[in-house]
């Protein structure tokens, strides 16, 4: 259909011609993107200057004009209309028969209406007085009636606002501030807001605005790109759940990555990361220079007076050789000859991260087009000035995407490409895989102290997860290709191992000691033959907590630390030569005494419940010595520590589980193990010590947790039963389908015991669930590992046969696939 086309059925046939034609215009797959919103922008105008001229006399002194995004033309299919009605103030009668004329027929079509009747002089104060309306205004556009009144209204709203700037964009910055502490990062979220997100359309929306006011210019390359891209999102979102939303929610992704032709979630996901990223970083250069000519304006009047005119030049310092400060950036000095020196990007960057400066666009993208590649494998300075930039902390995330938004990172580092802005479908994880990693690095510089070879910890840190993104385990990945980019880096065969070594095992400490029984010997001897050296031992710690810190709040604890540190020393005296023995009984704390014996003489569950707030101990005994982890400087949330001794018999596990399930209480962590009783004293107790936190509400008191658990130990209180009738007096809400439970058996990981892992989606009553299945299958739980990561379960159990013995190969087997279809049901 052409646009003339367009007008005369419009014009024909009132709103709805305009309706039909909208809506074959929104279906045309021939069409779509920029084309399709400027369409269905002049559709609206032709329908809406009918509208204005439908009237019996030609209203005069009066305008309609289009302000926000649909005076620039991007019409999204759900879009809210943003009109001004601008009038002289000669006739109020005519100019509010007339917005009646123009809004009713907008609303009967059930088109959202964002509306306004205003003389020249009403619009100039409304917008002085409120930002979000002056910036509507500069995007304001004629449609119909007087355009002389239009022209004015825009020639005075361009003036205002570019003599106001000094003033209004510092006001402009701070909400863009507090928006995106509200909203957050684009570039990071699984289910963003396309608009108010920091690095969104609101963000190069302000862009616009500032390049209005003459101040400061944003940098264009890649700009206009990454707003259409975000457009084209927010159409093919419009169109798939037919409401005007920004959300792009995880049960959409697939649908919008198939309306707009892509691969899969992954790939839209990707795509929107990459257009935020260029936006928040346009943002960021942009309000650096903004800050720059506004601290230039207010120091040249008193310059001026103490030196009697002039020009200033600005003060520059050396920082490194060919690099100098000025402006509160690093710049390349005016001797650097970049197309000689192929090591200057990095030691620019090293010497802006120390310095804690930005690196300026000037000479990030002078230095992109005219630096050559480093030879392979690279000069000892390179190499050396990437530990430096990766040692700086927290300033080498804004240097590092400013040498990303040119291209730099990727010609260093190939393999970057693979993980560049790659969203990580984890509740668990903040961060896209490739700011993880510097995240990983930020975190490991803090821990240089610990370890004998600072640079190989950093540069771990850095590549640990560079296998994400290839078929297979990315660990194993990983190591292959960290293997060869250490080598090119310019590392000799024996560092090169020591990093292909850290980034294969970079997950097995925590790993190992939050699902394995540690003072089982087989345990040790495993972690000890897989590092191989007290060296790597020591660098595999550091960047174990490290990429754990990178990760979120909930990868890391002061538990999860004790733990880590206690394998670490472990593995730490069998490599240097320690026998391994046979583990003898811990000795139990004196509240653990005190509740095992107190089972012991009452013949049933007692239990203790109280808040923690500081680093628990360890549940074997004191926790043991070393390098304090990096939360124990404030004390940390842990909810409530519950610990339980039973007399040992079936069935404890799921009646625990299911008591607290019934009482909402969630499992953070859990441990379960015989405790030995002093000499004198027959019989066996289970000790139970659990972190348990309030679903909602107060806790339960104790007394009514060991009634509960009385009567499920001896088979009174139907657990499974009332836990149905909660499900179904109260049903799940719908959401994404996580993926189905995996359960496997780990093969040598005990020599006394089959350990069966279970992962899966937590939920209120799991870990009974888990619990009662195995006491089906007949296996005794000797202990059990628990944790919760975000929304995952990830459980160790180490179960025997009836006999205290392993189970058979073909009987593991079957008891993990039987757990795992029960968790499946």
């Amino acid at each position: 259909m052409t646009s003339t086309d367009t007008h005369d059925e419009t014009q024909d046939s009132g709103p709805s011609g305009y309706a039909a034609a909208r809506l074959r215009l929104l279906t045309e797959e021939a069409r779509s993107g920029p084309p399709r919103r400027a369409a269905l922008a002049r559709l609206t105008d032709d329908w809406l200057t009918g509208l204005f001229a439908a009237g019996t006399e030609q209203p005069r002194g009066v305008s309609l004009i289009a302000v926000g995004g649909y005076g620039r033309g991007e019409l999204s299919p759900r879009s809210d209309l943003d009109l001004l009605l601008l009038h002289d103030g000669s006739d109020p009668k005519a100019v509010a028969a007339l917005a009646d004329r123009l809004w009713y027929p907008v609303w009967d079509l059930g088109i959202a209406l964002d509306h306004s009747v205003r003389t020249l002089a009403e619009a100039r104060r409304t917008a002085g007085e409120d930002l979000k309306v002056q910036l509507g205004l500069l995007d304001a556009r004629h449609i119909a009636g007087d355009l002389g009144l239009t022209t004015a209204l825009r020639a005075t709203v361009l003036a205002d606002w570019r003599n106001q700037a000094p003033k209004r964009l510092p006001e402009l910055q701070e909400l863009g501030a507090e928006r995106a502490e509200r909203q957050g990062e684009l570039q990071y979220l699984l289910e963003p807001d396309l608009k108010e997100a920091r690095g969104g359309l609101r963000d190069a929306t302000v862009l616009r605005a500032v390049a209005a006011s003459w101040l400061a210019d944003a940098p264009r390359e890649g700009l206009a790109d990454a707003r259409r891209r975000l457009l084209d999102v927010r159409d093919a979102l419009h169109l798939t759940t037919g409401r005007a939303t920004d959300r792009l929610a995880l049960q959409e992704q697939d649908q919008v990555a198939a309306e707009l032709g892509l691969l899969d979630a992954d790939t839209l996901l990707r795509q929107v990361y990459e257009a935020a990223r260029a936006i928040a970083y346009a943002g960021d250069v942009t309000w650096r220079e903004v800050g720059r000519v506004l601290r230039s304006r207010a120091v040249r009047p008193r310059l001026r007076a103490l030196i009697g005119g002039g020009k200033h030049n600005a003060e520059r310092s050396p920082l490194a050789e060919g690099v100098v400060e000025q402006d509160g950036e690093a710049v390349l000095a005016r001797t650097a000859r970049p197309e000689r020196d192929p090591v200057l990007p990095l030691r620019a960057a090293a010497a802006a991260a120390q310095a804690g400066l930005p690196l300026s666009l000037h000479a990030v993208r002078r230095l992109a087009a005219t630096v050559r590649p480093l030879s392979t494998p690279w000069p000892a300075e390179a190499r050396e000035q990437l530990v430096t930039l990766l040692g700086a902390g927290r300033p080498t995330v804004d240097v590092w995407e400013a040498l990303e938004a040119e291209g730099l990172i990727t010609r260093l580092l190939p393999d970057w490409e693979r993980v560049r802005c790659r969203p990580q479908r984890n509740a668990v994880h903040l961060w896209t895989v490739d700011r993880h990693l510097i995240e990983t690095a930020v975190r490991a510089s803090a821990f240089t102290r610990r370890v004998h070879r600072p640079d190989l910890l950093l540069v771990a840190a850095l590549l640990h997860d560079i296998g994400k993104g290839r078929p297979g385990d990315h660990s194993v990945a990983g190591e292959t290709i960290v293997r060869d980019l250490a080598a090119r880096i310019g590392f000799d065969r024996a560092d090169a191992g020591v990093l292909a070594a850290l980034v294969r095992h970079h997950l097995l400490l925590v790993e190992t000691a939050t699902r394995r029984d540690l003072d089982d010997p087989a345990t040790v001897r495993a972690v000890a033959d897989a590092v191989g050296t007290q060296g790597t031992l020591e660098l595999l710690h550091a960047l174990t907590e490290a990429d754990a810190l990178a990760t979120g709040p909930a990868a890391w604890s002061a538990w999860r630390a004790s733990l880590v540190t206690d394998l670490v020393e472990r593995a730490s005296a069998v490599l240097a030569g320690d026998p391994l023995e046979e583990p003898e009984a811990a000795a139990p704390t004196t509240e653990q005494e005190r509740l095992a014996l107190e089972a012991i003489v009452t013949k049933g569950p007692v239990l203790s419940l109280r808040a923690r707030t500081e680093p628990p101990a360890e549940p074997r005994g004191e926790p043991p010595a070393g390098p304090e982890p990096a939360s124990a400087d404030e004390p940390e949330p842990l909810g409530v520590e519950l610990l339980i001794a039973v007399p040992e018999q079936a069935g404890v596990l799921p009646a625990v589980a299911g008591v607290l399930a019934l009482h909402r209480l969630t499992v953070r962590t859990a441990e379960l193990h015989t405790l030995e009783l002093p000499e004198g004293i027959e019989g066996s107790v289970l000790l139970l010590d659990w972190r348990v936190a309030a679903e909602y509400g107060s806790l339960p008191q104790a007394a009514r947790l060991r009634a509960d658990l009385v009567r499920a130990l001896d088979g009174t209180l139907n657990i499974a039963g009332r836990l149905a009738e909660r499900d179904a007096a109260y049903p799940r809400r719908r959401g994404v389908a996580p993926p189905p439970a995996r359960v496997t058996v780990a093969p040598a990981a005990s020599r006394l015991a089959t350990v069966i892992e279970v992962r899966a989606q937590d939920a209120p009553g799991l870990l009974f669930r888990i619990g009662r299945a195995l006491e089906d299958a007949g296996v005794r739980v000797r202990s059990a590992h628990v944790s919760t990561l975000g929304a995952n379960a990830v459980d160790a159990f180490y179960v025997t046969g009836e006999e205290g013995v392993r189970l058979p190969g073909d009987e593991a087997v079957a008891v993990a696939r039987k757990l795992e279809e029960t968790l499946r049901a």
